[in-house]
């Protein structure tokens, strides 16, 4: 069953801080589920000679055994477990990688109100250099953070009371927009006030189960709302 969509309940002239998320939020989760799930096993396939459903069981085991960790969003840890240039093979299906829809818009709009947009990833720097890269959504952050820069996943509480030491926040004005229920929920943990679900991560992946927090499915439902506060 979907879900009801509550975004616009969102109180955006309390709201002085933006969080966003990257990847499945602004932009198009397929980029990355192609990536681990498709290019990555056929280049392991051909590399080590196996087959491709062998190499594609070996690979998700992999992954799935360090989901909630660091290490699921290191380029470097799985260059070093695969053997493979993971980077380097990121750059050859880099034109996968697409924005949302709406989503410039969203952050020009969030600007020009005055909130501080801020990015929180547990993407890896290699991989947050190549999709500002291939879009243009870098301009609008007031600051970009990797959860890599703490060692720390969003996953983990504490990775909110580390982010005040680089941008100083106050938990009771910020919103975290995420589609990723655990970090909501650490966040949520830690005192940030507003949390949103991204429920739509991609036209050719199912929804997320946002667990209960308030959703939205696009972000032209954002835009009405704080285009209307902004009235």
């Amino acid at each position: 069953m979907t879900q009801p969509n509550l975004a616009p309940n969102l109180p955006w002239h309390e709201i002085q801080t933006v969080f966003l998320d990257m990847d499945g939020t602004l932009l198009d989760l397929h980029f990355d589920h192609h990536f681990w799930l498709e290019y990555v096993p056929q280049v392991y396939a051909k590399k080590n000679g196996l087959s491709l459903e062998a190499a594609n069981q070996l690979i998700h085991e992999k992954i799935h055994s360090q989901q909630g960790t660091l290490n699921w969003y290191c380029l470097d840890y799985w260059t070093e477990v695969l053997q493979l240039p993971i980077a380097e093979l990121k750059r050859e299906v880099k034109h996968l990688i697409q924005v949302h829809p709406e989503v410039i818009e969203f952050l020009q709009t969030l600007k020009a109100a005055d909130k501080r947009i801020v990015m929180v990833t547990n993407a890896h720097r290699d991989s947050l250099a190549l999709k500002l890269e291939e879009t243009e959504i870098e301009p609008y952050f007031n600051q970009l953070i990797s959860a890599h820069d703490f060692q720390l996943p969003k996953e983990n509480p504490q990775l909110w009371q580390a982010i005040q030491s680089v941008h100083p926040y106050q938990p009771q004005t910020t919103l975290l927009i995420d589609d990723n229920t655990q970090a909501l929920k650490t966040a949520q943990q830690y005192g940030i006030q507003h949390l949103l679900c991204a429920q739509f991560v991609s036209p050719k992946l199912d929804q997320v189960n946002c667990q209960g927090f308030p959703a939205f499915e696009n972000f032209q439902t954002l835009l009405d709302t704080l285009k209307k506060s902004q009235a």
